[in-house]
């Protein structure tokens, strides 16, 4: 928390939250920021929210109304450690640099290391939803591994329960395509998803985990496979009942996880198609966006990000603050890079975390200059221009990201410099690219050898603050 943060600031922070939540969920009659009202959430599966949703009326807990605003923080740096083993040295950095790692679940030693190192950091493991796997560390010949990368062991699945594997409709079992050894679960039933529950929740537990990135909570089984489960006539009835079983295994799992003071963050895929749905999944922890600031190098060329309801539904989570929002782009240069950082600077808030991905496996642990640009805390909520271009400022600088399909000239406020120093005063942005500026530093004063003056009687001497710098 920033102490030092006013209580007018604070008051203005929440306003902007609740009138954000307003808007995706109807409760204002327009749309302040002239996007169009999304589509109106589906009910959500039972189960409590991580924290109760705010109240309008008079009644509520004078504890609820004082509780402090969420700090309005630039992106911090997260890392989804699940390539490779993490050395010492990178956990040494890493508990410097980062607020959420993710490791695999045979890395217990590594998370109690991080824990030790900065007990602050949040250290998730990865789980899958939709799979059990047999490659080799995930069994042991007719044996599962101790510590496994999904939720239910392969072995134990065939030899306990083989109808918890999904079959097509010609009765056979479904391999993902390109991940060998990765099969396809019956997610909508009850029994598994109980037995899932289960087993996680009592490893979280046992191990001492915070909580659980639970992976592969997609939209379409076609990205893994083109197979039509027995019992629907065709791919769509297929993703329609994986995604109803996906919805329940999520409530059944973070109900089980929240009650145990422990916290599941979904890789919950293409939630633009469903409004409502990330939402609905990111309640027993945050959630986690893959493709953030992806550009549509096929089609428009625009960011697909600020496309259709997930960014309403970004921008509300992140301006209440209080569940984490994993953000990773898909970086091949620096425009990538420049675009996805300043899309997350636009979702500023105390669990808004982003990293860059130069791998496609996560074999390296990812850091980018623009998480040591300095930029202070926001000073006003991220606004669309009319000609498309969304822009924040920050107390130590400005962002903006052109999420169009063409170059815009943007003019940012006065006294604004890119990160090596050079004054700018007007920008050319190209398509689905972005900018990160900072405040022009004051000259070092240069009356240091004169005499001091004694105050005047009009009042003291006024100066000028230095402007505090962020290092990794």
């Amino acid at each position: 928390m920033n102490e030092g943060r006013t209580g007018r600031r604070g008051t203005l922070w929440r306003a902007v939250a609740l009138l954000t939540i307003g808007v995706l969920f109807g409760w204002a009659g327009h749309d302040v920021l002239d996007t169009p009202d999304p589509t109106p959430l589906p009910a959500a599966a039972p189960g409590p929210p991580t924290s109760s949703p705010p109240s309008s009326t008079t009644s509520a807990p004078a504890s609820r109304a004082a509780a402090p605003p969420p700090e309005p923080a630039p992106p911090c740096a997260w890392w989804y450690a699940i390539g490779d083993r993490p050395t010492d040295a990178e956990l040494e950095t890493a508990a410097k640099r980062y607020k959420v790692v993710v490791l695999n679940a045979t890395e217990t030693a590594a998370m109690r290391r991080l824990h030790e190192l900065n007990p602050q950091l949040s250290v998730f493991v990865y789980k899958d939803l939709s799979s059990t796997r047999n490659y080799p560390g995930a069994v042991e010949g007719d044996k599962d591994a101790q510590y496994l990368p999904s939720g239910i062991g392969y072995n134990f699945a065939q030899r306990e329960h083989p109808g918890w594997f999904a079959v097509d409709t010609s009765g056979r079992r479904i391999e993902w395509n390109g991940y060998p050894r990765h099969w396809q679960m019956t997610v909508w039933n009850a029994d598994y998803q109980q037995a899932w529950t289960k087993a996680v929740t009592e490893e979280v537990v046992r191990e001492g985990w915070d909580g659980v990135l639970a992976d592969n909570d997609f939209n379409t089984l076609s990205h893994y496979s083109p197979a039509v489960l027995s019992g629907t006539a065709n791919a769509a009835e297929t993703d329609e009942r994986l995604r109803e079983g996906l919805d329940k295994l999520m409530s059944v799992a973070g109900e089980s996880l929240a009650k145990a003071g422990k916290q599941i963050v979904p890789n919950v895929s293409e939630t633009h198609l469903i409004p409502g749905r990330w939402t609905a999944h990111s309640r027993f922890g945050g959630a986690m966006e893959e493709n953030f600031g992806f550009r549509d190098d096929g089609g428009s060329g625009e960011l697909l990000t600020f496309q259709g309801n997930e960014w309403q539904e970004l921008r509300a989570q992140a301006a209440l603050g209080e569940s984490w929002l994993l953000l990773i782009t898909r970086v091949k240069g620096t425009r990538e890079e420049r675009a996805g950082y300043a899309s997350a600077a636009m979702l500023a808030g105390p669990r808004t975390c982003w990293m860059p991905a130069s791998t496609q496996d996560y074999t390296r642990p990812e850091w980018s200059e623009l998480h040591g640009s300095g930029l202070g805390l926001a000073i006003d909520t991220a606004t669309r221009q009319p000609t498309g271009v969304w822009a924040r400022e920050f107390t130590n600088g400005w962002v903006a990201v052109n999420p169009t399909a063409g170059t815009v000239p943007i003019t940012p406020p006065a006294g604004m410099a890119r990160l090596d120093g050079t004054p700018v005063s007007q920008v050319e942005l190209p398509a689905a690219d972005g900018v990160v500026l900072t405040r022009v530093k004051a000259p070092p004063s240069t009356s240091s050898s004169a005499p001091p003056s004694l105050p005047s009687s009009s009042g003291p001497a006024k100066t000028t603050p230095p402007v505090p710098s962020v290092t990794p």
